[in-house]
């Protein structure tokens, strides 16, 4: 077996364990949450309190943009077909139809455990949300968005958007009662899992289109 095959299959294994080991906390996370019954966790109430201090029309405008932006028809069609309709210009088939998967994945995880453990939201929420406060399906459209972004575009900058991306969108839901803070973590970790459990499953041609392209852009250079 060749060196890049090596890599290939370490990276499969990596990414297999690592996003087996998030959907797992996630769950767990939940299942914990559930077993309390209807009480919130102490850091829940207290970091609700906390944003509540900070309000202002500034914030409230771009929770409300990251709202709509990071959810509904945004957030779980436009956001995956546009990028998928991107990485298709750029000549990355496979990761179009990688992205598309990952996002697909993530969010049936989230509505499982949605319906599976059914938390209810802050009473203080200042938008229409769907059923279920656990876990938060904005933090998870966002965490898989970053995770799949490093996976193709394996950069340290494109981590650092990424994580940033998350942790702003975390804090939006927060910041309009929509979520309590472990609902952001539950979400974050679902997201980050499913997105490296798909990698794992289109490991094999993401390599080779990489290489492909590093191999084109050579040629150009």
């Amino acid at each position: 077996m060749g060196d890049p095959q090596r890599r290939v299959r370490a990276r499969v294994i990596a990414w297999l364990i690592a996003g087996a080991a998030l959907v797992a906390l996630s769950c767990l996370l939940g299942w914990w949450i559930f077993s309390r019954g209807d009480e919130p966790l102490a850091i829940d109430t207290a970091w609700n309190a906390q944003v509540a201090q900070w309000w202002n029309p500034a914030l409230t405008g771009f929770a409300r943009v990251m709202d709509e932006v990071g959810g509904g028809w945004i957030g779980v069609l436009a956001v995956p077909i546009g990028g998928a309709v991107g990485l298709i210009l750029l000549r990355r088939p496979w990761s179009a139809a990688y992205f598309l998967a990952a996002s697909a994945v993530s969010a049936t995880g989230v509505q499982v455990l949605k319906h599976l453990f059914g938390r209810v939201r802050p009473e203080d929420i200042l938008v229409v949300s769907d059923y279920g406060s656990f876990p938060s399906g904005h933090v998870a459209n966002a965490a898989t968005i970053a995770v799949a972004a490093v996976v193709i575009f394996p950069r340290v900058w494109v981590a650092l958007v990424g994580a940033t991306w998350v942790v702003l969108m975390a804090f939006s839901r927060t910041y309009l009662h929509a979520h309590w803070l472990s609902d952001t973590v539950g979400g974050a970790l679902m997201g980050a899992g499913a997105a490296l459990l798909v990698a794992a499953a289109f490991a094999v041609p993401l390599a080779a289109e990489r290489t492909d392209a590093a191999a084109k852009a050579a040629s150009l250079g």
